[in-house]
């Protein structure tokens, strides 16, 4: 006990936060007394409870319901049409074709989903427990004491010592919390903002290292694991946006890509005459790069834009890739990530992967923006210089 009032009382920001949510408890709870302190004791108890409990079944109940619904959206049939669709339209594609082929994403929206409405339901039990604690526990102005023959109302000053202790108890679970917040916080993103901070205290290394790291286990310590897995999942659904919004292929766009692989009998033959011509054909746009770069303006562009203008930074040259590769046949994503210019150089890239159906199945990269610096259709390494995110 002595080594916890020591590390307290340490002059830090975390211990100076906690010292001041105790201070605030306990006058809280002398100005109320011992039964208005009681009830706020039990309310909080409850909202504990409620939450701990929503967590664990909405937990469950995700795993248990995410295959089904996969396997509900799947049998539903769900393709993006080729046509030209609404801003309404591209977001129903988008969330529903996610929601079907991104496991992450698919849990994460059933366990807010159902985090909610079990939530919504406890909350509608709280009428019933507050009118049965208000029943139980007497109101402060009928305080009372057994002792002596009879009964007698409690004196405000036991009153008010009794209402002070029971808000340093309900002090220390709310402290508790934030230390658990933090725990969190610390764990899921160690390299966020403030980490250092907390880390360097000595309330909170105590704190992790006797109570929380025991209940907590391993789950957190895979806390930057599962942070990048949601960074991931989130990049591969604005993959899909581009996908959804690029569905419908223009007629010059298909003749175009039709004449370029007339030749090509294989998938790799029709992939490898795509990137030859895209390649070759349209040009860096460094005055859209600059701008965004240098003023954070950002130009949108279609593939249609692309193709007409024969010019685009990274993101349009794999989008018109993608778009002239679909219109063959071939199955193609678009992939962002960072690429690596090899004299130390790094920033946000596009590149694309394509599907050698009649190769096997495997998917081959390939970077028609580079094409002028080399050959960057699978060449080797290519893993070396894009990092993949998603």
């Amino acid at each position: 006990m002595h080594t916890w009032v020591q590390t307290l009382l340490k002059p830090e920001p975390v211990a100076l936060m906690v010292v001041l949510i105790l201070l605030v408890s306990l006058f809280s709870g002398m100005r109320r007394g011992a039964s208005g302190s009681a009830k706020h004791l039990f309310f909080f108890i409850w909202q504990a409870i409620a939450v701990i409990a929503s967590l664990l079944l909405a937990g469950r109940g995700s795993v248990y319901l995410s295959p089904l619904v996969r396997d509900w959206l799947v049998e539903r049939g769900i393709a993006v049409p080729k046509e030209e669709l609404s801003a309404l339209k591209q977001l129903w594609y988008t969330v529903v074709t996610s929601l079907r082929d991104f496991e992450l994403l698919r849990f994460g929206v059933l366990f807010l989903l159902l985090y909610s409405l079990l939530r919504l339901a406890l909350h509608a039990l709280e009428p019933l427990l507050f009118g049965l604690a208000d029943a139980l526990l007497p109101n402060r102005s009928t305080d009372v004491r057994r002792g002596g023959g009879g009964s007698q109302l409690l004196s405000g000053t036991a009153s008010r010592t009794t209402g002070a202790m029971i808000g340093a108890l309900l002090g220390s679970g709310r402290a508790f919390i934030v230390m658990a917040c933090l725990f969190v916080y610390v764990s899921v993103l160690p390299n966020a903002f403030g980490t250092d901070m907390i880390r360097a205290s000595a309330l909170y290394n105590k704190t992790a290292s006797e109570l929380l790291d025991p209940v907590a286990g391993d789950v957190l310590k895979r806390g930057p694991v599962i942070s990048d897995a949601v960074e991931a999942e989130f990049r591969r659904v604005l993959e899909r946006k581009y996908e959804v919004i690029d569905a419908a292929i223009p007629p010059d766009i298909e003749a175009a890509a039709a004449a370029v692989t007339k030749n090509s009998t294989t998938d790799e033959q029709k992939a490898r005459a795509l990137y030859d011509w895209v390649g070759t054909r349209i040009a860096y746009d460094w005055d859209k790069a600059n701008d965004y770069v240098d003023r954070g303006v950002w130009k949108e562009q279609s593939p249609t834009d692309t193709f007409a203008s024969r010019k685009g930074v990274c993101i349009d040259v794999a989008r018109l890739y993608a778009v002239m590769a679909r219109s063959v046949g071939l199955d193609v994503r678009v992939v962002t990530g960072v690429g690596l210019t090899g004299d130390g150089g790094s920033g946000p890239h596009a590149w694309n992967e394509v599907k050698l159906a009649d190769g096997g199945g495997a998917w081959i990269p390939l970077d028609a923006t580079w094409a002028s610096s080399g050959d960057w259709f699978n060449p080797q390494g290519f893993a070396n210089t894009h990092i993949r995110e998603a």
